[in-house]
């Protein structure tokens, strides 16, 4: 095992590494967005130069399509790949339900467009994760810039209203200007602390104007694997209703991953 991958760093690679194995030649394939979903782009690009693998994946962001332009994978919009056989991302949070926050990278609109238009959505991730109630991550809120301060009020104001615990927004920044998506708009987080009812949350945020999407991810995940510094994989299955262990190896050549941020 590479001594340059950290713990984290493992555990998300083994993961990417077994979620691989629900790829297929012929496949359309979701591509997520952010450090772990970095990691499986690398993977299933080495599937394509090695195996032969051959599928045609759709980025969730400008990021990911650069990377799997690099790594040999041949990427498609969603427009063109029309419906897609599969989507593999990351996540921030995800409870026992499999229910989910996203969008710690940005690109929650297009990840959640992708993955609601896939057969199944796989989520890969460390341990670190998974969590018994969403909210210690901060929720992200895609909104359009006009009236930014006007939709910030009214989501300060709606959650007052709401199952958390705690009632802080902030929009996010990239230095001194504020964070802006792919699709041109801002992203504020919402500091709740614990999300009492993520399924009402989440219909009640998006009634709000100026609010384009929110980072809730209910129903709509279907199967975890979850890596471990160790190499043990699990993998649980939210419709079949099975948990599987399962164990990922690899040598120390296999070292072409070390370039990734963790």
């Amino acid at each position: 095992m590479p001594a340059s991958l950290s713990a984290i760093d493992t555990a998300k690679f083994v993961a990417a590494k077994r979620a691989c194995q629900f790829v297929e030649s012929g496949m359309r394939v979701g591509l997520g967005t952010g450090s772990t979903a970095a990691w499986l782009v690398r993977c299933l690009g080495d599937m394509v130069e090695q195996d032969g693998l051959r599928i045609t994946g759709v980025p969730t962001s400008t990021r990911t399509a650069d990377l799997a332009r690099e790594v040999g994978i041949e990427i498609a919009t969603l427009d063109e790949a029309k419906w897609l056989d599969i989507t593999i991302d990351g996540a921030d949070e995800f409870d026992p339900e499999l229910n989910l926050i996203k969008g710690g990278g940005g690109a929650l609109l297009q990840e959640k467009i992708v993955a609601t238009a896939s057969d199944r959505m796989i989520v890969i991730a460390d341990r670190t994760k998974q969590v018994d109630t969403l909210g210690a991550f901060p929720l992200p809120v895609e909104i359009i810039p006009f009236g930014w301060q006007t939709t910030k009020a009214l989501l300060e104001e709606t959650i007052t209203a709401l199952d958390v615990v705690g009632e802080k927004v902030t929009l996010r920044m990239d230095g001194p200007a504020p964070f802006v998506t792919d699709e041109g708009n801002h992203i504020v987080d919402l500091h709740l602390g614990r999300i009492g009812n993520a399924r009402q949350m989440a219909l009640i945020l998006n009634q709000i104007p100026g609010v384009v999407e929110n980072g809730l991810f209910i129903d709509i995940c279907d199967i975890t694997v979850i890596g471990n510094a160790d190499g043990r994989v699990q993998v649980k299955d939210i419709n079949q209703g099975t948990t599987e262990e399962d164990f990922i190896a690899f040598e120390e050549e296999e070292n072409i991953f070390v370039d990734l941020d963790g």
